[in-house]
C-alpha cells in the first residue's frame, strides 16, 4: 500500500514519533484560545477526546495517515467537484480522471481518461475518454443511486456538442446519452441540473469546457432561453426551470459591457430544492439563490452584499455557504432557507473561503484552505457540528507550478458510510489522490 507518511513535503499534525510533543503543543493552543480568543469549545484535536471546559466532551474519530491511491507518471484527480460522492455504494470503487495535461488550461482537443480505482488493490481501471473536463470539477461524474456500483453519469464533448452519458462501469456499455451536460445530480439519481459550460468558458474559464459545445450567447447579457435546466434521467425530459433573464430584478445591475451567468449548482438532500450562484463579469458580482426543483419559489440566501462561494446542504432546509458574513469577511455560514437565520460556524476559526462539506450522518464538517501566502500550505480541518470543536487533520505544500487555471484545490469529499475522506493534492510534485480512513468510538 502506498503511503506518504515519510515524504519530506508531507507535514502531518498527528505524527506518531512526535505525539507527546504534539499533545503539549495542542494544550498550549487550547490555553491560548481560552485566554485570548474566548473560544472555549474549539480544540486542535490531537487526542481522541477533548473536554470543552463547559461540561461537554468531544470524541473525534481516529484518523489515519492519508493513503495515496494513485501514482505513476500521469496526473490523477477525482472526476467531479468537491462534496460530490466519488465512491460506489459498496465503497470499493472511486471515480477518477487521468491525464497527461499539466500546467495549462485544457481545451476540447485535450482528452482525459475517465476510470475507477479499485480500493482493494489501488488499481486504476480505465473506462473511456472525455473531452469535457477541467481541473476544478473533472467531468462532473456522479454515481447514480438507482443502480449502486454499476452506473455513472459524466460529461463529454462529441461531434461539437457538450453532452452527458450514463455508462455501466463494469461492462463499459453506454446506457443513455443526453443533449445537455450535467452540473448536479440528485442523491436518488433520478434527476440532474444542467447549465451552460460554454458560457462558463468565457466567464470563468477554469470551470467551463473548451470548444463550442453549447451556444454561449456571448452577445446576450441576460438570455431568456438559458439558465438552470432540469433533466429527468429516467424519461429524458429536459426543461428550463429558471432563466438568467428571470433573475434580472434580483441581482445587481449588469454592466453595459458585461454578461450574467449561472454556476455551482447542488440539490438538497431530498432533492426538493436546488442551490446555485448567479454571477456577472467583468466585476464578479455574486448572488446566492435557492429554488424548488420545479422552478418555483426563487429565494435569495443572504442579504445584499453577502455574495457566496462554496456550499453544501446540511439537510433539505439548512445550507452552509462560505459568504461575506454581514457583508464584511468570508466565513462558513449556516442558514435556513426562507428565514433570516444565520450562524457563523467555527467560532472565528473558519472565517475564510473554504470548501466545506458534511458527513453523511451530518455530525461532522470537513473543510480546507487555499494555499497560505508564502508557505503555500493547504490545510484540512474536521469540525464537530454540535460543539464546533475543530480538529486539524493535515497540511500540504502546493508547488509554485500549480497555480492559475490548473491549480489543485484539496476539494475534500466523504465516502457514503462516512469512514473515508478523499482529497486531491500536489505536495509530492504531481497531482494525485489521497484518502483518510476514519474509525469512530461509540
Amino acid at each position: 500500500m502506498k503511503t506518504i507518511e515519510k515524504h519530506p513535503l508531507y507535514k502531518p499534525d498527528r505524527s506518531k514519533k512526535d505525539m507527546r510533543l504534539n499533545e503539549l503543543k495542542c494544550k498550549a493552543k487550547v490555553i491560548a484560545a481560552l485566554l485570548f480568543f474566548c473560544l472555549p469549545r474549539v480544540f486542535s484535536g490531537c487526542t481522541g477526546t477533548n473536554s470543552t471546559g463547559s461540561g461537554v466532551t468531544v470524541v473525534f474519530p481516529t484518523i489515519s495517515v492519508p493513503e495515496q491511491i494513485t501514482g505513476g507518471d500521469k496526473e490523477h484527480f477525482f472526476a467531479s467537484y468537491y462534496g460530490i460522492n466519488s465512491w460506489s455504494a459498496s465503497q470499493r470503487y472511486v471515480s477518477v480522471l487521468q491525464t497527461d495535461v499539466k500546467y495549462k488550461l485544457p481545451d476540447e482537443n485535450d482528452s482525459a481518461t475517465l476510470g475507477i480505482v479499485d480500493l482493494t488493490t489501488n488499481e486504476f481501471i480505465p473506462l473511456t475518454q472525455t473531452r469535457a473536463w477541467n481541473f476544478q470539477e473533472g467531468c462532473m461524474a456522479h454515481w447514480l443511486g438507482t443502480s449502486p456500483d454499476s452506473l455513472i453519469i459524466f460529461n463529454d464533448y462529441r461531434e461539437g456538442k457538450n453532452i452527458s452519458v450514463i455508462m455501466n462501469v463494469h461492462t463499459g456499455k453506454e446506457v443513455r446519452t443526453f443533449p445537455h451536460p450535467v452540473s448536479a445530480v440528485s442523491d436518488d439519481g433520478t434527476k440532474a441540473v444542467s447549465i451552460n459550460f460554454s458560457r462558463l468558458r468565457i466567464t470563468r474559464a477554469d470551470y467551463g469546457y473548451g470548444g463550442e459545445g453549447q451556444d454561449s450567447r456571448e452577445e446576450v447579457q441576460l438570455p431568456a432561453d438559458d439558465g438552470l435546466f432540469l433533466m429527468d434521467l429516467e424519461t429524458g425530459e429536459i426543461k428550463l426551470i429558471v432563466s438568467i433573464e428571470q433573475v434580472k430584478e434580483m441581482i445587481p445591475p449588469v454592466p453595459e459591457n458585461g454578461i450574467e451567468y449561472f454556476c455551482h449548482t447542488r440539490f438538497s438532500k431530498e432533492g426538493t430544492k436546488i442551490f446555485w450562484l448567479a454571477r456577472a463579469i467583468p466585476q464578479r458580482n455574486t448572488v446566492s439563490f435557492t429554488v424548488n426543483s420545479d422552478g418555483s419559489n426563487i429565494q435569495h440566501c443572504f442579504p445584499e452584499g453577502w455574495e457566496g462561494s462554496h456550499f453544501d446542504w446540511l439537510n433539505d432546509d439548512e445550507l452552509m455557504i462560505t459568504a461575506k458574513y454581514e457583508a464584511k469577511q468570508y466565513a462558513h455560514v449556516l442558514f435556513t432557507v426562507g428565514k433570516q437565520d444565520y450562524k457563523r460556524l467555527g467560532k472565528g476559526l473558519f472565517d475564510y473561503d473554504g470548501h466545506g462539506t458534511f458527513s453523511p450522518d451530518r455530525k461532522w464538517m470537513v473543510t480546507d484552505t487555499y494555499p497560505s501566502v508564502g508557505m503555500r500550505e493547504q490545510k484540512i480541518y474536521l469540525m464537530d457540528m454540535e460543539t464546533e470543536a475543530v480538529y486539524p487533520m493535515g497540511r500540504f505544500l502546493q508547488p509554485e507550478e500549480y497555480t492559475n487555471y490548473w491549480r489543485c484545490d484539496l476539494h475534500c469529499r466523504w465516502s457514503p458510510k462516512g469512514d473515508m475522506i478523499g482529497f486531491n493534492s500536489t505536495h509530492t510534485g504531481s497531482r494525485q489522490i489521497y484518502i483518510y480512513k476514519l474509525s469512530y468510538t461509540d
